[in-house]
């Protein structure tokens, strides 16, 4: 069922790219395998963005605010100091 909803997202936007699937008893090409990874280093590179981003536990707790666009400043402010805590590392 994911599967399905993630392939109609990439009938829709182009900048998706999921990784080929095993065909049933039969093995992928080297080609194949190849584009698996180089797709792969992409994703891990923005996982490790999003857990940096998430360390600062505002961007994970239940937000209740009403004030208009405060989360979207808090989310700004939680990247940017990701973003400063990586220039400076």
């Amino acid at each position: 069922m994911l599967i399905q909803a993630i392939a109609g997202l990439q009938k829709e936007f182009v900048n998706i790219k999921i990784p080929t699937k095993k065909p049933r008893k039969k093995e992928l090409t080297d080609k194949q395998k190849q584009s698996n990874r180089e797709k792969s280093r992409v994703r891990v590179k923005c996982e490790h963005t999003i857990s940096g981003v998430k360390r600062y536990n505002a961007t994970t707790a239940i937000y209740r605010n009403r004030i208009k666009d405060l989360d979207d400043r808090l989310m700004l402010t939680a990247v940017g100091l990701w973003n400063f805590y990586l220039m400076v590392a």
